[in-house]
């Protein structure tokens, strides 16, 4: 496929590499909070919440501390307030999307302007960056414990648009509302998924050389090091023969 396998590849790998651990439980939770406050806290009639809850369940997260989220969503538990902010941003031609969730909007602002400042990025003009990517739904599979054709088979009836091997990882995408009719389809056949979310993908991806594409990695990492950033999006594609930094 295009950069944008190459890319979700990259960033699965990096997040299956990454030690941070309780990092990653406390953005799941926050986005899992979040849903449940905007849209009720039973996943049945709640799609945000429904994808929050199988990427937790998808990254092994204890089912209390889902539970707990939930609560604190709907006001049976004492939580925190959140608020969504979307910052997007330019480091030479990469575009890059910075989605936050905080409980301080300032601290949240200053932290993205900082990191953005430092590595020599800057903010774009709202919607410059927006409209470059498309929302779609990733779900990811070891490729040495399955086969490309056996994921692909099942992954079709439940309406995935493509299915590839990169890597040693197969990748299944789909519209975003087709995200969880193939995440069932999946669960059903018993396959046990590596990753599963609806991400940010370029309609047209920028080639870099390998030396840019190195800044923009690094950019992102740092991004998501900042425990108020959810998620980054960028509009790159990823050299083949890309490795990334350990």
């Amino acid at each position: 496929m295009s950069g944008h396998s190459k890319w979700a590849t990259i960033k699965h790998a990096k997040g299956a590499a990454d030690a941070k651990r309780g990092q990653m439980f406390t953005k799941l939770i926050k986005e899992i909070t979040i849903a449940a406050r905007m849209g009720g806290g039973n996943p049945e009639g709640n799609p945000r919440l429904r994808t929050a809850v199988l990427k937790a369940r998808t990254a092994n997260m204890p089912k209390s501390n889902i539970e707990n989220a939930i609560k604190k969503g709907t006001g049976e538990l004492e939580g925190v307030s959140y608020e969504e902010l979307t910052y997007e941003a330019r480091l030479g031609e990469a575009a890059i999307l910075i989605e936050v969730l905080t409980d301080n909007r300032n601290r949240a602002a200053a932290n993205v302007r900082n990191i953005l400042t430092r590595s020599g990025a800057e903010l774009a003009k709202s919607g410059s960056v927006a409209r470059l990517l498309t929302r779609k739904g990733f779900i990811t599979l070891d490729g040495e414990k399955y086969t490309e054709d056996e994921v692909m088979e099942a992954a079709l009836e439940g309406g995935a648009e493509d299915v590839s091997l990169s890597g040693g990882v197969i990748e299944v995408t789909s519209a975003p509302e087709d995200f969880e009719a193939v995440a069932r389809a999946l669960e059903e056949k018993s396959y046990e998924t590596t990753s599963a979310e609806i991400s940010m993908v370029p309609e047209a991806p920028v080639t870099l050389d390998k030396n840019d594409v190195g800044k923009v990695l690094k950019l992102i990492e740092k991004l998501e090091d900042d425990d108020d950033v959810q998620n980054v999006y960028s509009n790159i594609d990823i050299p083949e023969d890309f490795e990334t930094a350990d």
